[in-house]
């Protein structure tokens, strides 16, 4: 098999799951452009934690991580199967400590994204999580590490957001974007674009607008697993470039 494409997906809301607008239409379409996994890695910005942890369960419950959304979100199910052994390759694959935890399950980070590509739910999906205390450098690391699950038909799914502030929203900047929102995601695309990689890892190098983008790495930080288990051949597809409500970015990633 050829090995698979690795990709970064700006979730934004978990509306995103139920409405249709501009970023599932891109969500759906990568149905055609990915071949069919024979499971999924979710690195979701939603399983924030100490340590880095991977589930290993046969099944895994959907977990409604939010509150005050319609209820029509909350009925959402995603009944994937895990992937026991996938989940074992990704604990000898890292080289830090990776603990067994199957507390969790699937986030909105990831059936949110997962229920608009694959709605039949008959991919196995598992989780890693993202260690709250890890350096940038170190979660590109792991992401490097992870590389052989593409040449195995894994797909690497990365899943936050570029530039999320929820303390900076404005609601009524519903499409828009702060400009160092903007200024923040253009030299983190720029220099995906370029390859250079460190700076993205270094990203307080973009100056004043890297202490806006985020007050906590959890929605950068699947990013860097993302771009660590690409390799020089990869075509990059940049996709849904646009903002919302002044502080997220939607910008998103494939590379196959």
């Amino acid at each position: 098999m050829n090995k698979m494409p690795v990709v970064f997906i700006g979730h934004g809301s978990p509306m995103n799951a139920i409405e249709e607008n501009q970023y599932v239409e891109e969500w759906r379409a990568l149905r055609e452009k990915i071949p069919k996994p024979e499971a999924i890695l979710s690195i979701s910005a939603h399983w924030f934690t100490d340590g880095t942890r991977v589930m290993t369960t046969d099944t895994a419950k959907t977990i409604y991580d939010m509150y005050g959304f319609p209820e029509e979100l909350y009925r959402v199910v995603y009944n994937a199967k895990g992937s026991p052994q996938y989940a074992q390759e990704v604990k000898s694959l890292i080289s830090r400590e990776v603990i067994i935890d199957n507390s969790w399950g699937y986030d909105h980070g990831t059936w949110s994204i997962l229920h608009r590509i694959y709605p039949e739910a008959d991919i196995p999906v598992f989780q890693l999580s993202v260690d709250r205390n890890a350096s940038a450098a170190q979660h590109y690391r792991m992401g490097q590490e992870l590389y052989k699950l593409r040449e195995q038909g894994v797909l690497i799914l990365g899943s936050g957001n570029v530039v999320h502030n929820l303390s900076r929203i404005d609601w009524n900047k519903e499409n828009e974007g702060y400009p160092w929102a903007e200024e923040f995601d253009d030299y983190i695309c720029e220099n995906i674009l370029e390859r250079k990689y460190q700076n993205v890892i270094d990203y307080q190098k973009a100056g004043s607008s890297s202490s806006l983008a985020f007050t906590t790495t959890d929605h950068f930080a699947p990013l860097l697993y993302v771009l660590g288990a690409t390799n020089e051949q990869d075509k990059i597809t940049v996709f849904n470039k646009a903002y919302a409500l002044g502080s997220l970015s939607m910008t998103s990633y494939l590379f196959e």
